[in-house]
């Protein structure tokens, strides 16, 4: 008589309790690892626009600052196109971008505590006059540095770009000619610090002796 005998194999199924610690630590270590890249990711995505967007901001301001003094003229009460004329501060009147085609508005630049600002202060009443207490200061840009103290200079004459500027305190009566110098400090990734400069002039029209400018 014959024997016969089976033999059943058990197939093991599912993760043993250590497997799935170990598949749990594993992952644990991805998040963390994707975590700290999306981290620098959303760092880099946020940080050097802003940098940039400084950076336009300044150059913006600057455009605008050399448009205005190129159709700089006397105010509505008659008052001389360059009012104030120190390293820090300008004031000056001048019609662009004011509401009305006769309209010259009393347009003041100035640094105050590395920041540059400016103020413009619409003419009212008759005679027009200019009331500073009505005066829109805008702040233009953060982190404003200058050299030799000075953020603007002023020139006489022709000026051909190598011009030594006037001696302060200036005579506004023999301006032709205005510079801004500045730089603006850019804060970039992770801390780390970049520096625009911004250089630009230009000749106020109704004073201008150089045709060539």
């Amino acid at each position: 008589m014959s024997t016969f005998h089976r033999t059943f194999t058990r197939t093991r199924l599912g993760f043993t309790l250590i497997e799935t610690l170990v598949t749990v630590a594993i992952f644990g270590l991805v998040m963390v690892a994707s975590g700290e890249l999306l981290r620098v990711i959303f760092m880099n995505s946020t940080t050097s626009p802003n940098a940039l967007n400084a950076v336009d901001q300044a150059e913006s301001s600057a455009t605008t600052f050399v448009n205005q003094v190129r159709d700089a003229s006397y105010g509505n009460d008659g008052s001389f196109p360059l009012n104030q004329a120190s390293t820090t501060q300008i004031i000056f009147f001048s019609p662009y971008g004011s509401a009305g085609s006769t309209t010259v508005n009393r347009i003041r630049y100035f640094l105050a505590t590395s920041t540059l600002y400016e103020g413009v202060t619409a003419p009212s009443g008759s005679p027009a006059s200019y009331n500073t207490a009505n005066e829109k200061i805008t702040a233009l840009a953060n982190n404003v540095s200058v050299s030799t103290s000075s953020m603007f200079y002023y020139y006489a004459g022709s000026y051909a770009g190598t011009s030594t500027p006037l001696s302060q305190p200036v005579n506004v009566n023999q301006v032709t000619y205005i510079r801004m110098n500045f730089s603006v400090q850019l804060l970039e990734v992770r801390g780390a610090t970049s520096t625009s400069y911004i250089s630009t002039g230009a000749a106020i029209r109704n004073l201008k002796t150089n045709l060539g400018n």
